[in-house]
């Protein structure tokens, strides 16, 4: 009866101890899930404030044309795409859209209407220009407006990048959705 009771206690403490192995892993996978919904929770909460940032600001999209087109059949390349040339009224989406491009390319501004008076795609006069030194000129009975992206020319920046150019010129247009 003793070696029966001796036998008892001894799968009694196995028993125990497996199942305070059991509690240990369980208690270990516990803090691990624990910490992950923490880091899942904050990843929603970022993506939750850059949604709500992007709805206030409105979603926006760039793209380029895939071919060289003259700047009214690149506006209708963005319109036929539910898009127009792109409108840069702010530093920022000048600077933005500078670090996009790596050649010359039609933005959404023009003075064919009405020489010397520059208006955007949306029929908006421009309020702010980042022309290159000594532009516009109107040297070829030129219109039309182009990012010009030359990194290397002296005085080109970001801020000073827009060159009024033949409308006719073949370039890929910027459009913006």
């Amino acid at each position: 009866m003793i070696k029966s009771y001796k036998n008892t206690v001894e799968e009694f403490n196995q028993t125990i101890n497996s199942l305070q192995d059991k509690h240990t892993d369980l208690t270990q996978k516990n803090l691990e899930l624990e910490t992950k919904v923490k880091d899942l929770t904050a990843e929603k909460n970022q993506l939750q404030r850059d949604f709500d940032s992007l709805n206030k600001k409105g979603p926006v999209c760039f793209f380029m044309s895939t071919e060289l087109k003259s700047w009214s059949d690149s506006r209708q390349y963005c319109r036929d795409r539910g898009a127009d040339l792109v409108i840069i009224n702010t530093e920022e989406k000048q600077r933005f859209i500078s670090s996009l491009v790596s050649e010359r390319v039609w933005i959404g501004l023009s003075d064919t209407e009405n020489e010397g008076v520059m208006t955007w795609v949306d029929n908006s006069t421009l309020k702010q220009g980042f022309w290159l030194k000594g532009e516009p000129n109107n040297a070829y009975n030129e219109d039309c407006i182009e990012l010009n992206y030359n990194r290397k020319k002296t005085g080109w920046s970001p801020l000073n990048s827009w060159n009024d150019h033949s409308c006719s010129a073949k370039k890929r247009g910027i459009c913006e959705k």
